[in-house]
């Protein structure tokens, strides 16, 4: 049986203004910008009912 994994990879490219502002967002609130976005989708997928 093949195991999960704990992470997976995501590579997408992005408007540098969009990165910069999410790398201050970030840094603000803390966290990582690979934190940052993780939480941000989180958040909009459970809203979207695609997570539970």
């Amino acid at each position: 049986m093949q195991q999960r994994k704990k992470t997976a990879q995501v590579n997408l490219r992005i408007d540098p203004a969009l990165k910069e502002a999410a790398e201050m967002a970030a840094k603000e609130d803390q966290r990582s910008l690979t934190s940052l976005v993780e939480k941000l989708l989180t958040e909009h997928l459970k809203a979207k009912g695609y997570l539970k």
